[in-house]
């Protein structure tokens, strides 16, 4: 999973992701400190991995990871080229979803581009620059599509008369991803890469001293973010930083005094999880505990070709147990004498948390 961490200059983007990936990426109080795209790779925070090494003491464990891009902060007018938009537009076109940092706060120290933050008009700036740019796009493409139609072929027309439904829900500044697809137009989006089809997680950035209330300007971000069943979390950018520093346990601590559930990081990945359909499926053994990110929905072959290509091929079945039963009996031996070890064929669909063998031919 590559997600995109995206926003104005100066809203703490680059904070943020130098909490998430400690890569000591540049932060500075002017626009466009960051040019080249930062990149961090993260482990995603599963507790069910430390309860199974608590059975195996495994020689290693191998969590899941999210992989993080900083990237430059754009500007109105970038899909016109202002600012660094070409580049920032063309970094964004490489991942799976958007994680959209707005300031949430006031401070005198720390400039802002537009002079004052306002969450709804900062998030409404990047929004329309990405439905700009699909515009763009979507008008060459139906040229295109127009031209080859000129010969009949029912298809292709089929797709122009898409394309022009869709360049008209962009016209009255609608992202792709809201768009009423039917089941008769979804072969025609498989080559279109509109940026505003990207799902897209808001991180409202507040104060620290506002840890454990709902600030104004991030309850309107919530309230613009479920206009288009987009999510939002609510964190603390300068809090996260202040977090990475510590030992676990004492990072623990700081979170309980500020009466919050669990970090940033945690909330963003939960939900990018959420965001893009995700779950984990978990392999055991003495030698390796190991989580595997998978789409939901995902048969049991497919979820072994996730581990090697020849396990897909060769697939005869996998064994399952849930992981609560697993913890539960104490070992493998036990849940199957319980009869709670399922034989699972090529049909079966995975479950977050399911504590799987595979049996394959070479």
């Amino acid at each position: 999973m590559k997600l995109g961490i995206v926003g104005l200059p100066n809203v703490g983007k680059s904070t943020l992701f130098n909490a998430l990936t400690h890569a000591g990426a540049a932060v500075a109080n002017y626009p466009f400190c960051t040019i080249d795209p930062n990149v961090g790779v993260v482990n995603v925070p599963d507790s069910r991995l430390s309860a199974l090494n608590e059975i195996y003491h495994a020689k290693k464990i191998v969590p899941a990871t999210i992989e993080f891009v900083d990237i430059a902060g754009l500007v109105e007018g970038a899909s016109k080229g202002e600012g660094l938009g070409n580049q920032f537009l063309a970094n964004i076109r490489e991942t799976d979803a958007i994680v959209h940092v707005v300031r949430c706060f006031s401070d005198p120290n720390v400039s802002h581009v537009a002079g004052e933050a306002d969450s709804v008009r900062d998030a409404s700036i990047i929004q329309l620059e990405l439905i700009l740019s699909d515009i763009e796009y979507v008008e060459r493409r139906i040229e295109r599509v127009a031209k080859a139609a000129k010969s009949g072929d029912k298809t292709l027309l089929q797709e122009k008369a898409f394309l022009e439904k869709l360049l008209d829900h962009l016209a009255n500044e609608h992202p792709a991803r809201t768009y009423p697809l039917n089941d008769s137009e979804m072969p025609f989006t498989k080559e279109l890469w509109l940026l505003s089809s990207k799902p897209v997680l808001y991180v409202a950035n507040i104060n620290e001293t506002e840890i454990g209330t709902f600030p104004e300007q991030a309850k309107l971000l919530k309230v613009y973010a479920e206009q288009d069943n987009d999510k939002m979390v609510m964190i603390s950018a300068k809090i996260e930083e202040e977090l990475q520093s510590l030992e676990p346990q004492e990072a623990a601590e700081f979170i309980e005094t500020l009466g919050i559930e669990q970090s940033g990081l945690n909330q963003i990945i939960s939900a990018s999880y959420q965001l893009l359909g995700l779950i984990s499926f978990l392999t055991i053994g003495e030698d390796e505990i190991r989580a595997w990110t998978i789409k939901k929905g995902t048969k049991a072959p497919q979820a072994a070709g996730k581990i090697h290509s020849d396990f897909e091929r060769g697939f005869i079945r996998a064994e399952v147990v849930k992981f609560e039963d697993l913890i539960a009996h104490g070992s493998i031996a036990a849940a199957r004498e319980k009869g709670l070890v399922k034989s699972e064929g090529k049909e079966y669909i995975m479950q977050d948390g399911d504590c799987t063998l595979f049996r394959f031919n070479v």
